[in-house]
């Protein structure tokens, strides 16, 4: 479905300010899994007396973000393969052992980012068709395992596409697996059959999320 695309306007949030939107999501002392691209930004946002432990399906626990020039360190990397720092009482692991955890349920919360949500609760976000993939990675796993699903990405795709659909078209990661979607224009619950609006960008109006007034549902 094309749509207008309005996140060059002013009326929408920053991929930091998106970030803070699923930091006050998170319960303080709570385990936590960032997938790569956006998600990666809430580990920068975190502050410290909430005492997250990030984890990282490659083997870390205790993830603290981006390391300073002094201490970045090519062989300590996350997933995703980027360098990062880790935090005191940080412990490393095999992917046996992180995969382990991940199944087992032992994840709070996993931040994913996506190219389509739906209604239902289904995911869209490692490939599609006709287009060079780079692979799943722990996304398939990280959907069932954790115990909150919350998916950051942009409203609209550079096409203007609205992302946030009545069914995925694109090959699924999981199936009714999303609690909480967090685009640059609002924070959205999927009920089954539409999208509960629990907050707006400061601004924005439901016109501007094109969508239809049946695919919208406004928090009691």
């Amino acid at each position: 479905m094309g749509e207008v695309n309005v996140s060059g306007s002013q009326n929408h949030w920053s991929k930091n300010e998106m970030a803070d939107q699923v930091v006050e999501m998170l319960h303080d002392g709570s385990s936590l899994n960032l997938g790569i691209g956006i998600p990666t930004l809430v580990a920068q946002r975190i502050p410290p007396e909430k005492g997250i432990w990030i984890h990282s399906e490659n083997g870390v626990l205790g993830v603290a973000g981006r390391p300073t020039p002094e201490s970045v360190s090519a062989t300590l990397i996350n997933a995703g393969k980027e360098t990062i720092s880790v935090k005191k009482g940080a412990s490393f692991f095999d992917s046996a052992m992180s995969f382990g955890m991940i199944r087992g349920g032992h994840i709070d919360v996993c931040v994913l980012g996506g190219m389509q949500v739906d209604a239902e609760g289904s995911l869209a976000n490692w490939m599609i068709p006709g287009k060079k993939v780079t692979g799943m990675g722990g996304a398939m796993d990280l959907v069932h395992g954790a115990k909150l699903v919350i998916v950051m990405l942009t409203h609209f795709s550079k096409r203007g596409d609205v992302k946030l659909l009545h069914r995925c078209t694109l090959p699924l990661t999981g199936k009714g697996v999303v609690h909480k979607i967090v685009t640059d224009l609002g924070v959205f619950t999927p009920t089954g059959e539409s999208f509960q609006i629990d907050r707006l960008a400061p601004g924005v109006t439901e016109k501007q999320l094109g969508m239809t007034d049946t695919l919208l549902s406004s928090a009691s």
